[in-house]
């Protein structure tokens, strides 16, 4: 039994960019234009009251990330492993808060400013309500994440990102769950105005069948899910205790569900 992505994709694909500046608009157009997702790591104290300036409208939030995913950067963007343990839940759960006030949305998602985290840390904003976490290390390779409180992207959009698209293209159909993590600044793009390695890569990446465009959320909700399904001894039979669909491939090499709730036989 081999696991698959919703509706039996093979591959994920998912993207995640920090600060909220004002080249996120254009960034998040490109990625729902062609058919993407990604998670933008906001700092609610930056946010702008009116549009126009450095930073994105705080009113503005629900048409700039229209299909993506809104997540937690820290309320001032501060390097959490520099302060005490109650200004880590300040600079978290503020955030925390602020967003889900703007958006209307549960925020359980967050992005470490300057990439800064240890296990005081990572203990710290488990307890906070945070599912996930993403650090700025690149691991140049397609896994899922053993802990997601400290999850690595496959790379920087300025590190051979177009090469690492292809290779992910070329993956065999044996890989399990390969997923494919793009992470930068809107402002890297911007500044100065050179979108090119973004715009080829989502035209590479773009309208393929066997690939999941998916939030880092739903990337964590899925896997998740996942980790816990209950087996019979035998291996026979299993339950989905989560709300999720889970997909497998057979013996056949067919792609089959199991619903959320169900006890069925594997085949």
């Amino acid at each position: 039994m081999k696991y698959l992505y919703p509706n039996g994709k093979q591959k994920a694909l998912t993207f995640s960019y920090d600060d909220g500046q004002k080249y996120d608009i254009r960034l998040t157009e490109i990625l729902r234009s062609h058919g993407m997702k990604g998670t933008f790591n906001l700092n609610s104290g930056t946010l702008a009251d009116t549009a126009g300036g450095k930073y994105v409208c705080k009113k503005d939030l629900d048409e700039i990330y229209k299909g993506h995913e809104i997540a937690v950067h820290g309320v001032e963007h501060r390097n959490l492993c520099n302060i005490t343990d109650e200004e880590i839940s300040v600079e978290i759960m503020v955030d925390r808060q602020n967003l889900e006030h703007l958006t209307g949305k549960p925020v359980h998602g967050m992005a470490y400013a300057y990439g800064a985290y240890d296990e005081r840390v990572i203990r710290i904003i488990g307890s906070l309500g945070v599912h996930y976490s993403r650090t700025v290390n690149e691991n140049h390779y397609f896994e899922v994440p053993r802990n997601f409180l400290a999850w690595d992207a496959t790379c920087h959009h300025n590190n051979d990102l177009l090469k690492h698209g292809k290779e992910f293209l070329e993956l065999p159909e044996w890989k399990e769950l390969p997923l494919m993590y793009v992470w930068g600044h809107s402002y890297e793009f911007g500044e100065p105005d050179d979108w090119s390695v973004i715009e080829k890569f989502t035209d590479m990446m773009q309208g393929k069948d066997d690939i999941w465009y998916a939030t880092n959320g739903e990337i964590y909700d899925y896997i998740t899910a996942i980790r816990r399904l209950e087996f019979t001894a035998d291996g026979c039979f299993v339950k989905n205790p989560t709300s999720t669909d889970i997909w497998y491939r057979t013996k056949e090499n067919a792609p089959k569900k199991i619903g959320a709730g169900e006890f069925a036989k594997i085949i």
